[in-house]
């Protein structure tokens, strides 16, 4: 195990197809936290709702009660002894004693990772160019929604205590900048933001 205190929330969010569900996982191994995702969150709530994802979704933009109670449990978690990884859009900003993550990468090389990933059900598209259009507008109507929604803005990298570029990294270089990181504050040294 690594020396971090166990009480530590991270939150990890950023571009699509940087890695974040991948590096959580290894986060998870080495620390022995558990993986909270608001995939995970979602597929709970339409279970107690007696619905499926995609109808739960729908419900969501007539019932702002649903992303209350999602962003809720983000918020109590605050409030939890134990330590956490967090994979979500908008925890970090729930969460603001988190360590916050934001992974970026180069939308080419999100189109190839989502694209050649075979669990990526969800995500079709017809060729690249196409892939990288909706990519890059599912990220600026995200980013708009939480800004107007939260005041939240996901495109301040500044928001973040740690930023790395995961285009030309691997999964498992990517955690060990984390843990260089994570371990380099905890001993009270100066660390980079930006990676």
């Amino acid at each position: 195990m690594l020396n971090i205190p166990s009480g530590t929330k991270i939150t990890i969010t950023g571009d699509l197809g940087s890695g974040k569900s991948a590096v959580s996982k290894i986060l998870c191994e080495r620390t022995g936290f558990e993986y909270i995702s608001t995939g995970r969150v979602q597929r709970q709530l339409a279970q107690e709702l007696g619905i499926d994802t995609l109808e739960m979704n729908r419900l969501a933009d007539t019932d702002p009660t649903i992303d209350e109670r999602i962003d809720g449990i983000f918020v109590t978690l605050g409030k939890d002894p134990n330590g956490y990884i967090i994979d979500s859009r908008m925890a970090w900003f729930f969460l603001p004693n988190s360590f916050k993550i934001f992974l970026q990468t180069d939308v080419e090389v999100a189109v190839q990772r989502i694209m050649n990933d075979p669990n990526r059900d969800s995500e079709q598209y017809s060729s690249p160019a196409e892939a990288a259009q909706k990519i890059l507008a599912r990220k600026a109507s995200e980013n708009a929604r939480f800004l107007a929604k939260y005041g939240a803005d996901c495109a301040n990298l500044n928001n973040f205590d740690l930023v790395i570029n995961t285009a030309n990294r691997t999964q498992a270089q990517v955690a060990e900048v984390i843990f260089e990181v994570l371990e380099g504050r905890q001993e009270g040294r100066e660390m980079k933001r930006f990676w």
